[in-house]
């Protein structure tokens, strides 16, 4: 009876999910624990435990306000991309969707360094003009594909042509804005671009989560017209469902996730891209299960790339979204000759 049960619990949705979040408990703790300053296990747990104001103010520091607040802003930013890329991928029925196929990243690239070439004239502190014009930027692509989607039906095929038009729109500007840039000034540009943790703080955190909670509930909502939609529009249609209305309501929410996710770390490719083949081959279609599993998966690649960036260099800076790049290929392989047919 016991065995039986047991069986049943490592057959189900849930025990992989618990698994999967065991996973990225423990790879957590590895982030927190790598890096140059020689900190053990032991020497860690101690200084969660004290707090940021521990007797130990090296390690206080090292901890409270460096290594904690990169690994909460990638679990953040990794659940961010993740999330979205399933909606995304279910709303355009493309298996190769991912929250920056719509152009998203390139609207925040814009922003960014239209906020790094201009800002130094502005009585703006850079932490918050750059990530501010970033997540502004986004929502303005957004804005602009939402009134094409209101004109022209929200079909998948009109979002994807409206965003791949804004995708080309913002990055010749971001080309332009780069080649006026001066040479200190484009290497500012091009570190953001590459997707990195280095800047993470305590407000990244609290904004991401911030916005990450208010999106959930609703996109939460809509697991069941999600999974729906999974049998093609027609079948859904036929189902009671107004796909068009489902298409805009989760585009928003993909819209929210992604701007809060690329505002603070640039641009992060891959992650939104994988997590969602990941997820269904765990757990399957379901969006009561594949979607919260996606967020988690994205989140565990996203740590693991930060553990990957210290161990490869451990006294430099390399960006995440480089080494995401690296892994994300291999896996998109994998992902492609496993599928059948």
């Amino acid at each position: 009876m016991f065995l039986s049960l047991l069986s049943m619990m490592r057959n189900s949705a849930l025990y992989r999910i618990a698994l999967c979040f065991l996973c990225l408990l423990i790879l957590s703790v590895f982030d927190l624990l790598t890096g140059p300053s020689g900190m053990t296990l032991d020497q860690v747990v101690l200084t969660l435990l004290e707090g940021p104001n521990g007797d130990n103010k090296a390690f206080s520091t090292i901890i409270w306000l460096i290594r904690l607040p990169q690994t909460l802003t990638a679990i953040a930013v990794g659940f961010c991309l993740g999330y979205a890329g399933l909606m995304m991928q279910t709303i355009l029925a493309n298996p190769l969707a991912s929250p920056y196929t719509l152009g998203f990243s390139a609207a925040a690239g814009f922003g960014a360094a239209l906020s790094i070439l201009f800002g130094a004239s502005l009585p703006i502190a850079a932490w918050i003009l750059v990530p501010g014009s970033a997540f502004a930027f986004t929502l303005l692509a957004c804005a602009i594909i939402y009134a094409i989607a209101n004109i022209k039906g929200s079909s998948s095929e009109i979002l994807v042509l409206a965003g791949i038009a804004v995708l080309f729109f913002f990055q010749s500007l971001q080309s332009l804005l780069q080649y006026l840039a001066a040479p200190e000034v484009l290497q500012q540009i091009v570190f953001w671009l590459f997707g990195s943790l280095f800047k993470a703080n305590w407000t990244s955190v609290l904004v991401i989560s911030a916005i990450l909670a208010a999106t959930l509930p609703f996109s939460l909502k809509e697991v069941w017209n999600l999974t729906t939609l999974r049998l093609g529009d027609d079948n859904a249609a036929s189902l009671g469902l107004n796909v068009n209305a489902l298409r805009k309501r989760i585009f928003i929410h993909v819209a929210l996730l992604t701007s809060a996710a690329v505002s603070f770390t640039g641009t992060i490719g891959f992650i939104g891209l994988i997590s969602p083949h990941v997820s269904r081959a765990i757990v399957g279609e379901d969006h009561r299960y594949s979607l919260v599993l996606s967020g988690m998966i994205g989140a565990i690649l996203l740590v693991s790339a930060s553990i990957l960036s210290k161990i490869i260099s451990a006294g430099a800076v390399i960006p995440v979204g480089i080494i995401t790049a690296i892994i994300g290929v291999p896996m998109l392989l994998i992902v492609i000759l496993k599928k059948q047919g």
